[in-house]
């Protein structure tokens, strides 16, 4: 049984009655050497199996009739065991640390002491700077949620305190060997199952950007608690990520629209029409999936008498834009009016605009999407360059290679980017954008005919 004293756990036995007097022990208790529960669990496991084979060897000897000698060897054994350190040591020594006699005497009362104060575990420290926060986002919540699942999930709660350089790095290395669907399908694995079957199967492994994405989570967390000074150090920080060639996304080809439109849906969790009217909006608007699946009706509306996207946070969910820049106005582009885009605001009866969608355990609205998409493009065959992003990369290509009068600042604008043109008249006295001139950068977003073909709602 393992128990927990401070940031250590122990082994601690019973030992059988009637072994009691001949072993002069009423219980063995051994440090485990370890804060981790997952390795406590081996040590332990060990430490069992060494002691039920004790108690054979005993309850063997007192049946033979110089049991009197054979016991005194075993008492001498069980002494000398003590003087293991670690645990590690007795896997190698064959040999498992005793601990001394407990006193028998219950008469007694011990005075009362002090509990002693727990230590802070990553689960607790996630809830109470993380999840509990008010300043947090649900972006923020959501993705440092992920990243200490990750590590629960390989090596098991523990104190933060314990946590260090060891097992960061190990983690980093672990996630570098996951599968990169990892997330996208429902799987009984264990994550080191999982690792060695992308080994096995030669599956892309996550990249490193999204391995820095999970550290630097975790060492946002970890700034807070270096400044609360519930821990010394920031062991997440000064990692190098780059491993293997990156994958750099890219926008999508005539021929692969094509293909995308053609190809069959198979998803149960996603409706096929909410499938291709987000692609739709994503193809025509540039917006990120996160943004088009949290549109609500509200969010439809006339400026300047042209139908336009609001992306704006939505207070009673906790929704907020990726970037200050991400709040903006989209104006409907006309390809998006012809399919029907505006009768959703009175035809669905959900208070989202785009219906058939639900809301993950995390929160977002729009995740079986993602999965399904990843899903659908493997099985037809678009390389890992090609992503739902793609559709943003297509668009931003697309307006900055147009033959039209349409400047770069509108651009940004409507993608919802810092404006990368840094003059001091747009960083300064540049306060709004017609709607007119945006609805102008908008219309020059074109497909070929077979990109989306007969696509009404």
């Amino acid at each position: 049984m393992l128990r927990v004293r401070g940031t250590t756990y122990h082994f601690r036995r019973i030992v059988p009655p009637a072994l009691r007097t001949a072993l002069n022990r009423r219980e063995i208790w051994v440090s485990l050497k370890t804060g981790y529960q997952n390795e406590a669990r081996k040590r332990a496991s060990l430490l069992h199996a060494r002691t039920t084979e004790l108690f054979m060897q005993a309850h063997s000897v007192l049946a033979e009739p110089d049991a009197l000698s054979r016991l005194e060897g075993l008492r001498v054994s069980l002494r000398d065991l003590q003087n293991v350190n670690h645990p590690s040591s007795a896997q190698e020594t064959g040999s498992v640390p005793v601990s001394a006699a407990m006193p028998k005497p219950r008469t007694v009362k011990k005075p009362a002491r002090t509990p002693k104060a727990q230590p802070l575990m990553l689960s607790g420290a996630l809830k109470r700077f993380v999840l509990d926060s008010p300043h947090a986002s649900a972006d923020t919540k959501k993705a440092t949620q992920r990243a200490v699942d990750l590590f629960l999930q390989a090596f098991g709660d523990a104190p933060v305190s314990i946590i260090g350089g060891e097992k960061a790095g190990a983690f980093r290395d672990l996630l570098f060997s996951l599968p990169a669907s990892l997330g996208k399908r429902k799987s009984n694995l264990t994550l080191e199952e999982e690792a060695q079957r992308a080994r096995e199967e030669s599956l892309p492994t996550l990249s490193g950007k999204s391995v820095k994405n999970h550290m630097m989570r975790l060492s946002a967390l970890w700034n807070q608690l270096n400044q609360r000074e519930l821990v010394t150090r920031n062991p997440w920080t000064g990692w190098n990520f780059e491993n293997g060639q990156k994958t750099i996304r890219r926008s999508w080809t005539a021929k692969e629209l094509a293909l995308l439109a053609s190809a069959s849906w198979h998803s149960t969790s996603v409706p096929e029409q909410t499938f291709r009217l987000v692609t739709l909006i994503a193809a025509y608007s540039g917006m990120r999936l996160g943004e088009i699946c949290t549109l609500r009706k509200e969010d439809l509306q006339n400026i300047d008498g042209i139908p336009c996207f609001m992306v704006r946070p939505h207070s009673d969910d906790g929704w907020t834009p990726k970037t200050d820049a991400s709040t903006r106005v989209v104006p409907v582009h006309s390809k998006l009016i012809e399919a029907g885009i505006l009768a959703l605001k009175e035809t669905t009866d959900c208070p989202y605009l785009l219906p058939g969608l639900e809301t993950s355990k995390h929160g977002t609205r729009g995740a079986a999407l993602g999965r399904a998409f990843s899903l659908l493009k493997t099985r037809i065959g678009l390389p890992a360059e090609i992503t739902f992003h793609s559709f943003r990369h297509t668009v931003s290509t697309q307006l900055r290679n147009v033959d039209t009068n349409i400047r770069e600042v509108w651009i940004d604008r409507l993608l919802g980017h810092e404006a990368t043109h840094k003059s001091q008249g747009t960083t300064t006295y540049l306060t709004s954008i017609s709607t007119a001139n945006l609805m102008q950068t908008i219309e020059a977003i074109s497909y070929p005919e077979t990109a989306f073909a007969n696509m009404t709602i």
